[in-house]
């Protein structure tokens, strides 16, 4: 009887765990595989188009994921004031985001319009290909505030762990953006043909099809009357200030990973355009694989914030250890495709009918750089779970530190140094993301061991509970 009752409480680990992290993985999963989409056309309209997305893209990320990461800090303070059963207090939270995503997304738009050839103009690509990526990069932070806002909304609901309307308005978005991708980028069903524009278009039509159905759905009388949703828009410079201490930080660190991923596309570029091109086709594979990790990071900030919030540190840790077993495992037979079945994944980039001499190259160099893909996707998912549980507990700081340390050191300067003076192979610059990656992996994993993520809570805290 004991057998199955602690067998019955494992389980009901793993459900709790599930319903809140598989909605925001098949939510993520959907976007970026919008995104991957969006390459794959791209590459089947052109190698420089392909070879432009990448870098602009991520780019544009490093703006978009520092500022969505602050907005979507939120979700912490909710899930932490839900925990105590202070729903009053979601609405003034809420709020105070969207105050900083309306600036976040003045500041993205000054970008676009001042800084765009500049940024591009540094990585010293082939002018066609440097074009091109002026042009996407502007595109998408100029429409950056509906990315943003996208991602503060979204928190209402999965701070509370109530992922599912998430999953559901991210899915119709995608359902939107992908026919509307294909449209403008080729030019068909009678609209005009765009190429990389089209499918920067495409993209922020999407987002913002996401927002007005947040905004639809969130500002509600019914919402008003458990969590002032309506009534509590003030601006609490309090309120705003501790989000800002404990949410910059927590953006900080994943745009310090977007930072070292971005400058190593753009030296990657230095060696040439097939493995620049390879490297793009690798990254977006990467990118549709990696999102349940981080659909699980974000289900186990809520969990952990949640848990926090109740004073139950104890399942806050069963929470952490399910979602590792669970993710170890998918991560497991991503693996398997990529050591064994690599053409399966990379098929879709190489259509048949292009007879470039390039692709040959293309597709050569991907095969082995999924290999190494391989090999850091088990250090990278730990990573994204022990950091998310940090994350949810207010354990910001030191994770931000790392990351700015471990990504020039680790990544950047050896990769540089490698191509402008040893003649790295992509192989070899690639072995870099395996010594990064592991370094933030250990350090997240000390830091979670130490335990003092147990005691800290965002929010007020009337036992005097340490803050970060």
């Amino acid at each position: 009887m004991i057998f199955l009752n602690n067998r019955a409480a494992r389980e009901n680990h793993y459900r709790e765990v599930l319903r809140v992290c598989l909605p925001l993985v098949l939510g993520l999963s959907a976007t970026t595989f919008m995104e991957f989409t969006d390459r794959v056309f791209l590459a089947n309209y052109s190698i420089a188009a392909i070879s432009a997305s990448m870098p602009a893209g991520i780019t544009s990320y490093l703006f978009l994921a520092f500022f969505g990461g602050v907005g979507s800090y939120a979700g912490v303070f909710i899930a932490q004031y839900n925990g105590r059963g202070e729903h009053k207090m979601i609405g003034p939270v809420l709020w105070q985001a969207i105050y900083f995503t309306i600036a976040a997304g003045l500041i993205m738009y000054l970008v676009a319009v001042f800084a765009s050839g500049a940024i591009f103009m540094l990585a010293g690509h082939e002018p066609e290909v440097q074009r091109l990526e002026v042009i996407y990069f502007s595109i998408l932070c100029k429409g950056g505030g509906f990315h943003v806002a996208m991602a503060t909304l979204a928190t209402f609901y999965s701070g509370r762990g109530y992922t599912r309307p998430v999953m559901i308005i991210t899915f119709l978005g995608v359902f939107i953006n992908i026919p509307l991708d294909y449209a403008l980028i080729f030019g068909a069903w009678g609209m005009p043909e765009m190429g990389i524009r089209g499918a920067a278009l495409a993209t922020v039509a999407a987002w913002v099809i996401n927002v007005i159905l947040f905004l639809v759905l969130i500002f509600t009388r019914e919402n008003e009357l458990k969590y002032q949703i309506l009534s509590q828009f003030h601006l609490k410079w309090s309120l705003l200030k501790r989000l800002l201490r404990f949410g910059v930080p927590a953006a900080f660190q994943f745009t310090m990973d977007i930072v070292a991923f971005t400058l190593f596309v753009l030296l990657v570029g230095r060696i040439g355009t097939a493995e620049l091109a390879a490297t793009n086709i690798v990254f977006s594979i990467n990118s549709l694989t990696f999102m349940p990790s981080m659909g699980a990071s974000q289900g186990i900030s809520i969990l952990v914030g949640q848990a926090l919030g109740n004073n139950s540190p104890k399942l806050a840790a069963t929470y952490v250890r399910s979602g590792i077993q669970m993710l170890l495992a998918y991560i497991f037979l991503v693996d398997l495709i990529f050591i064994f079945a690599p053409d399966f994944v990379l098929t879709p980039f190489f259509p048949s009918t292009d007879a470039s001499i390039t692709n040959p190259q293309v597709l050569a160099h991907a095969r082995d750089l999924l290999k190494i893909v391989a090999i850091y996707l088990f250090c990278d998912a730990l990573y994204m779970l022990y950091s998310g549980a940090l994350r949810g507990a207010g354990d910001t700081r030191f994770m931000m530190i790392t990351a700015t340390v471990a990504a020039p050191v680790c990544l950047v300067i050896p990769v540089y140094i490698g191509i402008e003076y040893y003649s790295f192979s992509i192989a070899g610059a690639w072995c870099w993301i395996i010594v990064f990656v592991g370094t933030l992996f250990f350090a997240s994993w000390m830091r979670y061991r130490k335990g003092k993520w147990k005691k800290m809570l965002v929010i007020e805290d009337p036992d005097h509970r340490e803050y970060n």
